[in-house]
């Protein structure tokens, strides 16, 4: 047999295993979307209230961090005497620090010129070590960034859930700036499957929640017992959920505490976030992946499994923009070049697979299979269920945000595709939201039901 015969035999039987491999993860996806409409689990209503520490890690934020912290004071229903808000000021050049200050925080500056230490784990860790210091007992902590915004039920309704045996969870996140541009609204939605889909679905078949940095919640007895922040990768909040699973912890998802958190608004900005996260999660994937296979053969827990499949999405987006090009590109014109347009033409010719105008077929319907099924009709959903957690009065303020919703994946595909090869550090953000707050509460009214 002709050598280029049995070269496009072997990359088609390469291919076709790609396909299978990362068809697992997006099946998992459409399983989350199918199952929309489980119950949200609702924790019973704690009449005890536990004293809690807020902690925020900022650097640089001065437009920010004021609002932030005010507003929790402001807002919360939460009795103000049951929580303190600490702010670690990391290498800050501007007014953070008095600015947090001024906004009712207890701040701590650390100022450290070593260049590897200039990421936010190691403000973490500074400002963790300083609460277990100050004689002060707090009964859990909710971590928040500069930016964010939470519901006025946030604490009460986390404490609930810690009341009820939780001890590590994660918010319902949403965007703070979703009604920005039609760019934001369809960012917003992207962020938003993993809440409203795959968050609920995981809590109530029992799986871990993805317990990711902004509005999670940690119960203290853990901080104490590893002896502070643990974790100084780049992607340190994912860490810390991989860490406290392989100890044994369970991860939960509090749907009606919610989060607001600046998102991109721009190319530029989806670039600088993506590559952070690329980054950070697939040198995490390398370093945990051998332990939690492990665990869940030896613990009989999915919620391992499941973990690894979704971060896997780093390396499928890789893969989408790399490999799947590369070699559809290369099948059609060396089946075109070659005259063989059949499937019965490709099987005469000693060809595993289907002729051009078969693979051109199966193209357009996979492309349009995922641009209406992973895409617009994914989109459309989550603004039929929870446009008013995304800061709309109607729903068809989103509707565009849906529609493009299939255009913004390609470009979340491409720069985290990019971002797998940056090591990127901990910069100051371009904050869409700022002083322009300060007079007005910018969280969307959202009532738990």
């Amino acid at each position: 047999m002709p050598w280029h015969i049995t070269l496009y035999n072997v990359l088609t039987q390469i291919n076709n295993v790609i396909l299978i491999i990362i068809g697992i993860p997006f099946g998992l996806q459409v399983i989350y979307m199918l199952l929309f409409w489980l119950p949200k689990k609702k924790f019973p209503k704690s009449e005890k209230r536990h004293r809690i520490c807020v902690v925020i890690s900022a650097h640089n934020e001065e437009d920010v961090i004021y609002n932030t912290v005010k507003l929790l004071f402001d807002k919360q229903t939460y009795p103000k005497e049951m929580f303190d808000v600490f702010v670690c000021a990391h290498n800050c050049t501007d007014k953070t620090a008095e600015r947090a200050r001024a906004a009712g925080a207890i701040v701590y500056e650390f100022n450290d010129p070593d260049p590897k230490h200039a990421m936010v784990s190691y403000a973490l860790k500074y400002l963790y070590d300083r609460i277990l210091e100050c004689g002060t007992h707090y009964d859990f902590s909710i971590r928040l960034d500069a930016d964010n915004h939470v519901n006025d039920e946030f604490f009460a309704l986390m404490n609930d859930a810690f009341a009820s045996g939780v001890q590590i969870a994660r918010p319902y996140e949403s965007a703070l700036n979703m009604m920005q541009n039609q760019f934001t609204r369809a960012c917003g939605l992207y962020y938003i499957f993993d809440s409203r889909f795959s968050s609920r679905v995981r809590e109530r078949l029992h799986l871990d929640a993805h317990v990711n940095g902004p509005g999670s919640m940690t119960d203290m007895r853990i901080i104490e017992k590893i002896g502070g922040y643990d974790t100084k990768s780049i992607c340190e909040d994912t860490e810390f959920c991989f860490k406290r699973m392989l100890d044994g912890y369970r991860c939960h998802f509090v749907e009606d505490a919610v989060v607001y958190e600046d998102l991109p608004s721009s190319l530029k900005d989806t670039m600088n976030r993506n590559k952070r996260i690329a980054s950070g999660n697939v040198r995490l994937l390398a370093r945990y992946t051998p332990r939690m296979l492990l665990n869940t053969v030896t613990q009989f827990r999915f919620s391992f499994i499941e973990q690894l499949l979704t971060y896997f999405f780093m390396i499928i987006c890789l893969i989408l923009c790399t490999w799947l090009p590369g070699y559809y590109i290369y099948a059609a014109l060396y089946l075109g070049l070659n005259g063989i347009f059949t499937t019965a033409a490709a099987t005469a010719a000693g060809l595993t697979g289907v002729g051009l105008y078969p693979l051109l077929i199966i193209i357009g319907i996979a492309l349009g299979a995922l641009f209406m099924v992973m895409g617009i009709t994914q989109g459309l959903l989550l603004v039929l269920l929870d446009y008013k957690k995304m800061g709309a009065t109607k729903r068809r303020q989103l509707i565009s945000g849906a529609l493009l919703f299939p255009f913004f994946t390609v470009v979340y595909c491409v720069t985290m595709a990019i971002g797998i090869f940056c090591r990127p550090k901990w910069n100051k953000i371009n904050r869409n939201t700022g002083e322009d707050l300060a007079e007005e509460d910018p969280v969307p009214e959202e009532k738990t039901e």
